[in-house]
Protein backbone atom coordinates (compact mmCIF):
# COMPACT_ATOMS: atom_id res chain seq x y z
CA UNK A 1 0.00 0.00 0.00
CA UNK A 2 2.92 2.51 0.81
CA UNK A 3 4.33 1.79 -2.51
CA UNK A 4 1.28 2.02 -4.28
CA UNK A 5 0.63 5.52 -2.41
CA UNK A 6 4.38 6.42 -3.51
CA UNK A 7 3.82 5.74 -6.69
CA UNK A 8 0.64 7.64 -6.66
CA UNK A 9 2.26 11.03 -5.65
CA UNK A 10 5.11 10.81 -8.32
CA UNK A 11 2.28 10.52 -10.84
CA UNK A 12 0.11 13.76 -9.38
CA UNK A 13 3.21 15.69 -9.24
CA UNK A 14 4.23 14.79 -12.89
CA UNK A 15 0.62 15.99 -13.91
CA UNK A 16 0.40 18.71 -11.62
CA UNK A 17 3.57 20.53 -13.17
CA UNK A 18 2.71 19.93 -16.19
CA UNK A 19 -0.76 21.15 -15.88
CA UNK A 20 0.52 24.44 -14.17
CA UNK A 21 4.57 24.34 -15.59
CA UNK A 22 6.73 27.18 -13.75
CA UNK A 23 7.44 30.28 -15.38
CA UNK A 24 11.21 31.92 -15.26
CA UNK A 25 10.09 34.67 -13.01
CA UNK A 26 6.52 36.79 -12.75
CA UNK A 27 5.12 38.96 -14.85
CA UNK A 28 5.38 42.54 -13.07
CA UNK A 29 4.31 44.74 -16.19
CA UNK A 30 1.66 47.12 -15.53
CA UNK A 31 -1.93 45.93 -16.79
CA UNK A 32 -4.38 48.56 -18.02
CA UNK A 33 -5.68 50.84 -15.53
CA UNK A 34 -8.92 51.74 -14.22
CA UNK A 35 -9.72 54.55 -11.79
CA UNK A 36 -10.48 53.09 -8.53
CA UNK A 37 -8.44 51.47 -6.10
CA UNK A 38 -4.95 49.18 -6.86
CA UNK A 39 -6.16 45.40 -6.08
CA UNK A 40 -3.32 43.16 -6.01
CA UNK A 41 -3.50 39.20 -6.97
CA UNK A 42 -1.09 36.54 -5.68
CA UNK A 43 -2.09 33.50 -7.96
CA UNK A 44 -1.31 30.89 -10.18
CA UNK A 45 -1.66 30.19 -13.75
CA UNK A 46 -6.29 29.85 -12.97
CA UNK A 47 -5.96 33.87 -11.96
CA UNK A 48 -2.69 34.42 -14.46
CA UNK A 49 -5.41 33.46 -16.66
CA UNK A 50 -3.66 30.24 -18.62
CA UNK A 51 -5.54 29.25 -21.49
CA UNK A 52 -7.32 32.48 -22.56
CA UNK A 53 -7.27 33.37 -25.78
CA UNK A 54 -6.00 36.83 -24.58
CA UNK A 55 -5.43 37.96 -20.63
CA UNK A 56 -8.55 40.71 -20.93
CA UNK A 57 -10.50 37.47 -21.18
CA UNK A 58 -9.08 36.30 -17.46
CA UNK A 59 -11.81 36.50 -14.13
CA UNK A 60 -9.32 38.87 -13.22
CA UNK A 61 -9.26 41.27 -15.53
CA UNK A 62 -12.99 41.06 -15.94
CA UNK A 63 -13.89 41.65 -12.37
CA UNK A 64 -11.25 44.11 -12.50
CA UNK A 65 -12.11 45.83 -15.36
CA UNK A 66 -16.13 45.91 -14.61
CA UNK A 67 -15.18 47.65 -11.33
CA UNK A 68 -12.81 50.20 -12.56
CA UNK A 69 -10.21 48.42 -10.77
CA UNK A 70 -6.17 48.95 -11.29
CA UNK A 71 -5.30 45.39 -11.55
CA UNK A 72 -2.18 44.67 -10.66
CA UNK A 73 -1.71 40.56 -10.86
CA UNK A 74 1.96 39.07 -11.46
CA UNK A 75 0.47 35.30 -10.92
CA UNK A 76 2.87 32.82 -11.55
CA UNK A 77 2.19 29.04 -13.71
CA UNK A 78 2.88 26.38 -10.97
CA UNK A 79 3.39 28.50 -8.22
CA UNK A 80 1.86 27.47 -5.10
CA UNK A 81 1.98 28.03 -1.37
CA UNK A 82 5.19 25.99 -1.66
CA UNK A 83 5.32 24.59 -5.15
CA UNK A 84 8.07 26.75 -7.24
CA UNK A 85 8.66 29.18 -4.55
CA UNK A 86 12.47 28.73 -4.10
CA UNK A 87 13.31 30.22 -7.76
CA UNK A 88 11.98 33.70 -6.74
CA UNK A 89 14.06 34.08 -3.59
CA UNK A 90 13.77 37.26 -1.75
CA UNK A 91 11.40 38.96 -4.79
CA UNK A 92 8.45 36.00 -4.46
CA UNK A 93 5.32 37.38 -5.38
CA UNK A 94 4.25 38.43 -1.59
CA UNK A 95 6.73 41.05 -1.55
CA UNK A 96 5.46 42.19 -4.54
CA UNK A 97 2.22 42.29 -3.80
CA UNK A 98 3.07 44.37 -0.68
CA UNK A 99 5.41 46.76 -3.03
CA UNK A 100 2.54 47.57 -5.04
CA UNK A 101 0.80 49.07 -1.75
CA UNK A 102 -3.05 47.51 -2.79
CA UNK A 103 -6.08 48.96 -1.06
CA UNK A 104 -7.39 45.14 -1.92
CA UNK A 105 -5.36 41.72 -2.25
CA UNK A 106 -7.09 38.37 -3.90
CA UNK A 107 -5.07 35.45 -2.78
CA UNK A 108 -6.10 32.35 -4.98
CA UNK A 109 -3.48 29.84 -4.08
CA UNK A 110 -3.06 26.34 -3.03
CA UNK A 111 -4.21 24.21 -6.55
CA UNK A 112 -0.12 23.45 -7.12
CA UNK A 113 0.58 22.83 -3.44
CA UNK A 114 -1.92 19.22 -4.02
CA UNK A 115 1.15 17.94 -6.12
CA UNK A 116 3.58 17.75 -3.20
CA UNK A 117 1.47 17.44 0.09
CA UNK A 118 2.42 13.92 0.58
CA UNK A 119 6.18 15.39 0.71
CA UNK A 120 5.21 18.25 2.06
CA UNK A 121 2.03 18.71 4.06
CA UNK A 122 3.56 20.69 7.28
CA UNK A 123 5.53 22.99 5.26
CA UNK A 124 2.33 24.01 3.37
CA UNK A 125 -0.08 24.39 6.05
CA UNK A 126 2.72 26.87 7.63
CA UNK A 127 3.64 28.63 4.82
CA UNK A 128 -0.02 29.40 4.27
CA UNK A 129 -0.09 30.71 7.30
CA UNK A 130 3.11 32.71 6.96
CA UNK A 131 2.27 33.98 3.97
CA UNK A 132 -1.16 35.75 4.94
CA UNK A 133 0.08 36.75 7.78
CA UNK A 134 2.62 38.62 6.25
CA UNK A 135 0.88 40.30 3.81
CA UNK A 136 -1.60 41.08 6.67
CA UNK A 137 0.94 43.14 8.85
CA UNK A 138 2.73 44.88 5.83
CA UNK A 139 -0.73 45.46 4.57
CA UNK A 140 -2.84 46.85 7.62
CA UNK A 141 -4.94 48.92 5.75
CA UNK A 142 -5.56 46.57 2.71
CA UNK A 143 -8.83 44.62 2.52
CA UNK A 144 -7.64 40.81 2.12
CA UNK A 145 -9.77 38.58 0.26
CA UNK A 146 -8.65 34.60 0.34
CA UNK A 147 -10.71 32.39 -1.95
CA UNK A 148 -10.67 28.95 -1.60
CA UNK A 149 -8.33 26.75 -3.85
CA UNK A 150 -9.29 26.08 -7.19
CA UNK A 151 -9.60 22.85 -8.68
CA UNK A 152 -9.38 21.26 -12.24
CA UNK A 153 -10.86 17.69 -12.22
CA UNK A 154 -13.62 15.60 -11.20
CA UNK A 155 -11.23 13.43 -9.17
CA UNK A 156 -10.12 14.78 -5.82
CA UNK A 157 -7.54 14.07 -3.74
CA UNK A 158 -8.17 14.05 0.34
CA UNK A 159 -5.36 17.15 -0.24
CA UNK A 160 -7.98 19.47 -1.86
CA UNK A 161 -9.71 19.43 1.16
CA UNK A 162 -7.15 19.85 3.67
CA UNK A 163 -5.64 22.57 1.87
CA UNK A 164 -8.41 24.31 1.61
CA UNK A 165 -9.34 23.65 5.36
CA UNK A 166 -6.04 25.33 6.16
CA UNK A 167 -6.30 28.75 4.17
CA UNK A 168 -10.04 28.65 5.62
CA UNK A 169 -8.56 28.49 9.19
CA UNK A 170 -5.50 31.05 8.03
CA UNK A 171 -7.58 33.67 6.36
CA UNK A 172 -10.13 33.76 10.16
CA UNK A 173 -6.79 34.47 11.91
CA UNK A 174 -6.22 37.76 10.27
CA UNK A 175 -10.00 38.89 9.76
CA UNK A 176 -9.82 38.01 5.73
CA UNK A 177 -12.77 37.52 3.68
CA UNK A 178 -13.46 34.12 2.89
CA UNK A 179 -14.44 32.80 -0.51
CA UNK A 180 -16.00 29.56 -0.50
CA UNK A 181 -16.65 27.12 -3.19
CA UNK A 182 -14.35 28.20 -5.79
CA UNK A 183 -12.93 24.63 -5.73
CA UNK A 184 -16.37 23.42 -7.59
CA UNK A 185 -17.07 26.26 -9.78
CA UNK A 186 -15.74 24.00 -12.95
CA UNK A 187 -17.95 20.83 -11.98
CA UNK A 188 -19.32 19.12 -14.53
CA UNK A 189 -17.34 20.73 -17.11
CA UNK A 190 -13.86 19.30 -17.15
CA UNK A 191 -12.66 17.93 -20.38
CA UNK A 192 -14.89 15.21 -22.00
CA UNK A 193 -17.88 16.42 -20.72
CA UNK A 194 -20.71 17.23 -22.81
CA UNK A 195 -20.41 21.46 -22.23
CA UNK A 196 -16.18 21.71 -21.09
CA UNK A 197 -15.01 24.87 -20.38
CA UNK A 198 -11.31 24.13 -20.51
CA UNK A 199 -9.01 25.27 -22.96
CA UNK A 200 -7.31 23.08 -25.53
CA UNK A 201 -4.77 22.06 -23.32
CA UNK A 202 -7.37 20.07 -20.97
CA UNK A 203 -5.89 22.08 -18.10
CA UNK A 204 -7.15 24.92 -17.72
CA UNK A 205 -10.03 26.88 -18.12
CA UNK A 206 -10.71 28.31 -21.93
CA UNK A 207 -12.42 32.09 -22.28
CA UNK A 208 -15.57 30.50 -21.54
CA UNK A 209 -14.10 29.26 -18.55
CA UNK A 210 -12.93 32.12 -17.23
CA UNK A 211 -15.68 34.16 -18.00
CA UNK A 212 -17.85 31.76 -15.60
CA UNK A 213 -15.34 32.12 -13.03
CA UNK A 214 -15.62 35.79 -13.18
CA UNK A 215 -19.37 35.45 -13.06
CA UNK A 216 -19.36 33.32 -10.08
CA UNK A 217 -16.55 35.76 -8.49
CA UNK A 218 -18.69 38.60 -8.85
CA UNK A 219 -21.43 36.73 -7.20
CA UNK A 220 -19.09 35.73 -4.10
CA UNK A 221 -18.30 39.53 -3.54
CA UNK A 222 -21.69 40.60 -4.00
CA UNK A 223 -22.08 38.74 -0.45
CA UNK A 224 -19.50 40.12 1.37
CA UNK A 225 -19.62 42.06 3.77
CA UNK A 226 -19.19 45.12 3.07
CA UNK A 227 -19.81 44.17 -0.66
CA UNK A 228 -17.31 44.54 -3.39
Amino acid sequence: MRRLRSLASVIALALGLTACSAAPAPDTSPSPAGDGPVVAFYGDSYTLGTGASDPALRWSTIISEDRGWSEFNPSVNGLGFVNQRPSFGEDDLPALVIESQPDIVFITMGLNDNFSYAQRADLIRETIRADLTRINDALPDSRIIVVEPFWYTEKRPESVEQIISWAEEAAGEIGADWIPGASRWLDGHYVGSTDSWMAADGLHPSDIGYAQMAERMDAALAQLDPPL
